[in-house]
């Protein structure tokens, strides 16, 4: 079972500040160093209605540049949690297949401090390290689940959008809220009333 952990974390873990080596590939920028705490949600290719960004980007684009993102990431929140897509992630030979991918390394390529399998998305909190970075800890995810999924589903082709969302976890306060918000996930969408009872959760297996 996994380890749960602990409600307060040396302030070693994170970083007070910005970092500097911030990324990007054209998409969202990415932060990557070994020895951070982050939290990242990656989702199912047709979990979006497919001109949802562009609106969002229309919409929002008198907004300053950090409100812009705010406002974007939660409707993008919203919107996940209604299901929208195939949700894929329902069929529980699926969940399961994306659950053992997560635990897998677990201890050897990050420590997985929690997670949350949506029927159309994913989050994760991991504290990174050395050598594995971001893109390679997801590269490994993604891969692997989307060959075994379409193996069950009796598909082809992509299952997952490409790129993913990654935030890293600031002080204790954040880590505390992060971690309430992708246990709670289930509950917020209306899927359970406790937490504790959606299957496909470090909830549910810490319980």
């Amino acid at each position: 079972m996994m380890k749960r952990p602990h409600a307060h974390r040396s302030k070693t873990w994170f970083r007070q500040n910005t970092p500097a080596p911030w990324r990007t590939r054209g998409y969202l920028p990415h932060f990557d160093e070994p020895g951070l705490v982050q939290g990242i949600t990656f989702r199912l290719i047709d979990s979006l209605p497919h001109d949802f960004l562009d609106r969002c980007e229309q919409e929002l684009q008198s907004l300053p540049q950090h409100r812009r993102q705010i406002e974007k990431e939660k409707r993008i929140t919203k919107m996940l949690d209604r299901g929208i897509g195939a949700c894929h992630l329902r069929e529980p030979r699926v969940a399961s297949v994306v659950e053992n991918a997560l635990l897998y390394f677990d201890t050897e390529r990050y420590n997985l401090l929690c997670w949350c399998i949506m029927p159309n998305h994913v989050h994760a909190m991991i504290e990174t390290f050395e050598l594995y970075g971001l893109d390679d800890v997801l590269h490994s995810w993604k891969s692997y689940t989307s060959n075994e999924a379409n193996k069950i589903l009796g598909r082809r082709g992509s299952l997952w959008q490409q790129e993913y969302h990654d935030r890293f976890i600031r002080d204790d306060d954040h880590f505390a809220k992060a971690f309430r918000y992708i246990e709670g996930n289930p509950v917020k969408a209306g899927l359970v009333a406790n937490a504790k009872d959606w299957r496909w959760s470090s909830a549910w297996r810490g319980r």
